[in-house]
């Protein structure tokens, strides 16, 4: 191969970069960034609706979890199952099921971030769960809660998302 040729291929190249960009191995962004703690989307989360009525979750569509790839596949190991008021209504509740499905047990930590719509009067609003043991191959339910600050009745909320997800042996 001629130098000339191989110059080509290099600029040839660098051209692809620069009209593709270099957005990592989860592709583009679909309402922000990729940084870390941040509740925009980005693929393999959830995010979930709800209604401080306590009704269950309207569909799973994507989070904002940053990171190797030990947090990608704890993210997709949890699953929104509901985001409501507690019936007491005190608490913002987001209720999780993790599934492990490897051959070793984990403990997870996720956070969640419950979320209003665009413009709406909704305070910032987080939740965790911490050290959620989960044998291998098994799924493990467990809730995400966090004081009510509003002075409503949660209608502000309307959906819950991952916005970071970690799991370590367990």
């Amino acid at each position: 191969m001629k130098l000339r040729h191989v110059r080509a291929l290099a600029v040839f190249g660098i051209a692809l970069v620069a009209l593709t960009g270099a957005r990592g191995s989860h592709g583009a962004s679909c309402g922000g960034g990729h940084s870390s703690g941040s509740s925009s989307s980005s693929s393999g989360g959830s995010d979930s609706s709800s209604s401080s009525g306590g009704s269950s979750t309207s569909g799973v569509t994507s989070g904002g979890v940053t990171g190797g790839s030990s947090a990608r596949k704890a993210e997709r190991d949890v699953r929104i199952d509901e985001c409501a008021m507690s019936a007491d209504g005190k608490n913002l509740v987001a209720k999780l099921t993790v599934t492990n499905s490897d051959s070793i047990p984990y403990l997870y930590d996720v956070t969640m971030q419950f979320k209003g719509d665009t413009g709406s009067s909704a305070n910032l609003a987080m939740a965790k769960v911490e050290d959620l043991k989960v044998e291998a191959g098994a799924s493990k339910s467990a809730e995400a809660t966090t004081p009510y600050t509003g002075q409503g009745n949660g209608s502000e909320y309307t959906k819950c998302v991952v916005v970071s997800a970690d799991r370590t042996l367990g």
